[in-house]
């Protein structure tokens, strides 16, 4: 048995999956790239899969009607799941930061300063909270 992927509902499939597509460089599922410019996305309306590039662990977007932000930390409306993403360096760590709110993201949590293991919390276009923390070595 292996984990095939992360299901993530969200109102708009599309943007959502186009975020963690460029934040993560992953690439579309065959046939659920996003068509031409103003053709119909049939798929972006429900759902959506990209995969790593190892061809393993991939996320999934799901259509919902409605989806509560999350208030985390506060626990009104739990996180529920979130992502969590390394990267090797202090420098690209902080690089990430621009990159995300660049992408539509924004920091929610920052323990940057921590020594042993610095991280921020974001949150994607949707709400879902992920984070993004230093793996040296």
């Amino acid at each position: 048995m292996q984990l095939r992927q992360t299901v993530l509902d969200c109102t708009h499939p599309r943007q959502v999956a186009e975020f963690y597509r460029q934040l993560l460089g992953w690439a579309y599922r065959p046939g659920d790239e996003p068509p031409e410019p103003g053709q119909p996305d049939p798929n972006g309306d429900d759902w959506l899969v990209l995969r790593a590039p190892d061809a393993g662990h991939g996320l999934a977007f799901q259509k919902t009607d409605r989806l509560p932000r999350s208030t985390w930390p506060s626990s009104e409306v739990p996180q529920q799941l979130h992502l969590d993403i390394s990267v090797p360096t202090r420098e690209e760590f902080e690089t990430e930061y621009e990159h995300v709110v660049a992408l539509g993201g924004k920091m929610i949590y920052d323990r940057s300063d921590d020594p042993e293991e610095p991280l921020r919390v974001y949150a994607d276009p949707a709400g879902h909270p992920f984070c993004i923390f230093v793996a040296e070595g």
